[in-house]
């Protein structure tokens, strides 16, 4: 019989008594994602049930799909998992595997603000953010980040709100930059309102104005700025070249090698970040290696 002509029977399965398909479509399973997975798991239990084929003479199930959760659930110290009991056609699982992990319109992500606002209110249940990061399993860094966009000025939100920004993240970029530099920000909030109908400003454009930023302020702390020439002072107050809008890409200022975006988004997921912002991305992985050599990142 086929899957789809198969009926379900729910039941609470012995994790013991479930064993793996023998060719699944996911060869590889990431073990800093399983753990996430585990610890989500304790605090809540199974949320998805597994499917699974009818019980063969040994009184064992097979996985047709959610390999990554009950491997989860075993290291989470679950006894038992919730699973749907299904038929299917030999070597029809494969494509099970494959039509549930390309069916991405089933379960769609979260919208990154709607993720951060019950973050917040989940978190503000608790005493201390050190208290609501261990919740989910997270430190503090991850919990700060991971609300970022919770936390957006009124400015800012109606500038998202209105399309005018192109992302929550970038939005995220803006509020840091008001942090480093409230004037320049702005100055650009008010670019950003003056633009032209349907353009947007990009997260390039934040990132490129945050890096420059840094850069100042790291120049400054290493040496007094010299006093302008003569010359440099009549080239100012003649004009300089025409400043980009904020909605157009600006080459970025010559800095330090940038590290492979798509690796980058990559670290991120498997951090469970919710932005892939390098810096918060560097902060993760100092706490997760000192974490791992036993060292108190608390006294850094």
């Amino acid at each position: 019989m086929s899957f789809k002509e198969s009926s379900s029977q729910f039941q609470m399965i012995d994790v013991s008594l479930i064993e793996a398909d023998r060719a699944p479509a996911r060869q590889h399973i990431d073990e800093a994602s399983l753990k996430g997975l585990a610890n989500s798991i304790q605090q809540k239990g199974l949320i998805h049930p597994l499917v699974v084929l009818p019980a063969n003479a040994a009184g064992r199930h097979t996985l047709i799909v959610g390999e990554r959760r009950w491997r989860a659930a075993v290291l989470a110290g679950e006894k038992t998992v919730p699973a749907l009991i299904r038929q299917c056609e030999p070597g029809e699982a494969l494509e099970i595997q494959v039509f549930e992990n390309l069916g991405l319109g089933m379960r769609a992500a979260l919208e990154p603000r709607d993720m951060a606002n019950a973050i917040q209110t989940i978190a503000d249940r608790f005493a201390t953010r050190d208290a609501a990061a261990e919740h989910f399993g997270r430190n503090a860094s991850w919990l700060n980040q991971a609300t970022a966009a919770a936390k957006l000025s009124a400015e800012v939100t109606a500038l998202l709100d209105a399309g005018k920004i192109s992302s929550a993240g970038a939005a995220v970029q803006l509020e840091k930059l008001a942090q480093k530099n409230e004037v320049k920000a702005k100055s650009l909030i008010g670019q950003i309102e003056e633009m032209p109908e349907g353009k947007k400003l990009s997260r390039k454009a934040v990132d490129s104005a945050l890096s420059a930023e840094g850069g100042r302020r790291k120049k400054q702390e290493e040496a007094p700025a010299p006093a302008p020439s003569a010359a440099v002072a009549t080239a100012a107050s003649a004009g300089g070249a025409e400043p980009l809008p904020p909605w157009e890409d600006a080459p970025a200022a010559p800095s330090r090698r940038r590290v492979n975006r798509h690796k980058v988004e990559r670290v991120a997921e498997i951090l469970g970040m919710a932005d892939s912002d390098e810096e918060e991305i560097l902060v993760q992985l100092i706490d997760a290696f000192l974490a791992l050599k036993g060292e108190a990142t608390s006294s850094f």
